[in-house]
C-alpha cells in the first residue's frame, strides 16, 4: 500500500491534482467530460439494471447460457456505479476532491470490474463454440460449467488487479487529474514488467479466445450449411451468428485497443508529452463499453425483447408449440425453461444419432421457442 501512495504522490511534481484543478486545462474541458461521463454511466446503470432484472423476474432466462451474459452486465454494472460516479463527480469538480486513497481504491475497482467485463466476453465465446461445435461430445453446458466459468473470471480477474495495491506497480491520478488507473507512466521496470503482463493476459489472451472460438464457431455453421445447401434455409444461422460476430469482435475492438495501445505506448515511452485532454479519451471509450455491451449481448437478443416488453406491459405471448415427434433432449431444449437463440440455433446444427425420424438427419430442425405467457409477479 505504501508503493500505491506513493506513486500516487509523484504524480504530478508540478501541480497536485488532489487540491485544485490543473492550471493547464481550461474549465470547460472538465464541464464536458463531466456532461458525457454523466450521460454514458446513467445509460449504463439503467441498461444493466435491467438486464439484471429481466433475468431476474423471469425464469426461462436463467439458463446456463445465460449466466455470463447477466455476469457481464453486473460487471458493466459495477464499473459504472464505481468508475462512471466518481469520473462524473470529479470531473465537475475539475480534479480528484476525494483524495489519494479513494483514488486507489478507484483505480482498483474500475480495473477489476473491467476485466470481469474483458473476460466475461471472452467466457461467453467458449460458450457458445461449446454449444454449438460440442468439441467434447456428448456433454453439454450445464449449471456446474457456467460457475465455474464465473469462479474462473472473477478469481483471474482479482489475481491481476490486487498486485498494484501490494507493491507490484501501482495505481495512481490521470494525466488529466481526474481519474486513477495503473500506473502506465513509470519509467521503472518492475512497474514495466506488470504492465505487460496485465496487458497480455487481459487484453490479448481474451482477445484471442474470442476470435479462435467465433472462427471456429463460424466454420462449424458453415460446413453443416454447405453439407445441407440445397435447403432454402440452410445457410440462415450461418448468417445470422457470422453478422453476430463482426458486431461482436469489432465492438471489443473499438472499445478496449485504444486503451490497450495508449497503455503500451505511454510504458514504453513514459516521458513522452501527450497532452492530458487527449490521454483521457481512450480510457473514456472504454468506458462506453458498459453501455453498448447491453445492446449487442442482450437487446439484440429476440428471447429477451420478447420477455422485457411482458415484463414493461404485462401483455401475453402466443406459445408456439413444438413438435410432438421431437426427441427428449430436444423437447428439453423447447420446455417453458428455454435456453435461448444459441440453443436453438445449435439444435438446427447438430441433429443426434438416435432421431425418431432417419428422414430428418439430413435437415436443419427448426426448433421452436416458446415464450411465457403470463406476467411474472
Amino acid at each position: 500500500m505504501e508503493a500505491s501512495s506513493a506513486a500516487v504522490n509523484a504524480v504530478s511534481p508540478a501541480e497536485d491534482p488532489f487540491s485544485a484543478p490543473l492550471s493547464s486545462i481550461a474549465p470547460w474541458n472538465y464541464s464536458v467530460l463531466a456532461a458525457l461521463m454523466f450521460v454514458v454511466t446513467a445509460l449504463s446503470l439503467s441498461e444493466n439494471f435491467t438486464v439484471m432484472l429481466v433475468t431476474f423476474r423471469f425464469q426461462q432466462l436463467r439458463q446456463p447460457l445465460n449466466y455470463i451474459i447477466v455476469n457481464l452486465s453486473l460487471a458493466d454494472f459495477l464499473v459504472s456505479l464505481t468508475g462512471g460516479s466518481i469520473s462524473f463527480l470529479t470531473n465537475y469538480h475539475g480534479y480528484f476532491f476525494l483524495g489519494k486513497w479513494a483514488c486507489v481504491l478507484e483505480g482498483f475497482a474500475v480495473t477489476f470490474f473491467g476485466i470481469v467485463a474483458l473476460w466475461s466476453l471472452a467466457v461467453l465465446a467458449f460458450e457458445r463454440f461449446f454449444v454449438i461445435c460440442r468439441p467434447l461430445g456428448n456433454i453439454r453446458l450445464r449449471g456446474k460449467h457456467a460457475a465455474l466459468g464465473l469462479v474462473f473470471v472473477w478469481s483471474f480477474s482479482f489475481i491481476w488487479t490486487v498486485p498494484p495495491v501490494l507493491g507490484w506497480s501501482s495505481y495512481t491520478v490521470s494525466r488529466i487529474g481526474t481519474t486513477c488507473e495503473p500506473n502506465w507512466y513509470s519509467g521503472n521496470f518492475h512497474d514495466h514488467t506488470f504492465i505487460i503482463t496485465l496487458f497480455s493476459t487481459c487484453f490479448i489472451f481474451p482477445l484471442g479466445v474470442i476470435i479462435v472460438c467465433y472462427c471456429k464457431l463460424i466454420r462449424k455453421l458453415r460446413k453443416v450449411s454447405n453439407t445441407h445447401g440445397r435447403l432454402g434455409n440452410a445457410r440462415k444461422p450461418e448468417r445470422q451468428v457470422t453478422r453476430m460476430v463482426v458486431v461482436m469482435i469489432v465492438a471489443f475492438m473499438v472499445a478496449w485497443t485504444p486503451y490497450a495501445a495508449f497503455s503500451i505506448i505511454i510504458t514504453a515511452h513514459p516521458s513522452m508529452h501527450v497532452d492530458p485532454r487527449l490521454a483521457a479519451i481512450p480510457a473514456f471509450v472504454a468506458k462506453t463499453a458498459a453501455v453498448y455491451n447491453p445492446i449487442i449481448y442482450v437487446f439484440m437478443n429476440k428471447q429477451f425483447r420478447k420477455c422485457l416488453v411482458q415484463l414493461l406491459s404485462c401483455s401475453k405471448v402466443t406459445v408456439v408449440e413444438g413438435n410432438n415427434n421431437q426427441t427428449t433432449e430436444r423437447a428439453g431444449m423447447t420446455s417453458g425453461s428455454n435456453t435461448g437463440e444459441m440453443s436453438a440455433i445449435a439444435a438446427r446444427v447438430s441433429v443426434p444419432k438416435t432421431e425418431e425420424n432417419p428422414g430428418d438427419r439430413s435437415t436443419f430442425s427448426h426448433i421452436p421457442i416458446p415464450e411465457n405467457k403470463v406476467c411474472p409477479m
